[in-house]
């Protein structure tokens, strides 16, 4: 059985879209506003080098496959399988990707032979990820930031609560935080 991570940056508050600067957003690019510290970025590079599978919502597929397979930086992802859960996208032109329709979909891919798979970015399949029980660990990049105002990737409407334990933590010279947190079962 391949295990289910979620990546994402996140606010103080929760917040999670638009943290590189994507058009359309009250606060986009907030992380541009916390000085980089290069090494929060080594964990993100682990990452490509973990993943077996790439997972993604519909509109992170539109946003995303516009730019990564034109960056050097995302070759990884770029190169590996890639699933999309959506109803919109039904001829995906990024290469290696195929569209599941639900996550009975995303269930039966965990029970399949290969590494884990990583779902970025994709806040409304996060939260359903987590209110189905099909996500085993979430990493989080922190950003010292409140916004106030956006979308993350907790479900807002759950009816049970998901348990987690934190296993790593890392603090950055900027007080950004990369944590791993695994779901407890």
């Amino acid at each position: 059985m391949r295990s289910l991570i979620t990546t994402h940056f996140v606010s103080l508050d929760g917040v999670a879209e638009a943290p590189g600067g994507e058009e359309g957003y009250r606060h986009t690019g907030w992380t541009m506003d916390v000085e980089p510290d290069p090494a929060q970025y080594e964990p993100k590079g682990r990452e490509q080098e973990e993943a077996g599978a790439f997972l993604m919502g519909g509109r992170s597929y539109d946003a995303f496959s516009e730019v990564w397979p034109t960056m050097d930086y995302f070759a990884g992802w770029n190169a590996m399988p890639k699933y999309v859960v959506s109803s919109t996208v039904t001829d995906p032109q990024w290469n290696n990707t195929t569209v599941l329709s639900s996550l009975d979909d995303v269930a039966a891919l965990k029970q399949t032979e290969g590494g884990p798979i990583f779902v970025q970015g994709s806040m409304l399949l996060t939260q359903g990820l987590l209110k189905a029980g099909l996500v085993d660990e979430m990493r989080l990049m922190v950003f010292p930031v409140v916004l106030g105002s956006g979308r993350g990737p907790f479900p807002t409407d759950a009816e049970a609560k998901v348990k987690m334990t934190l296993v790593e933590s890392t603090t950055y010279s900027n007080g950004v935080q990369y944590q791993v947190l695994r779901v407890q079962r």
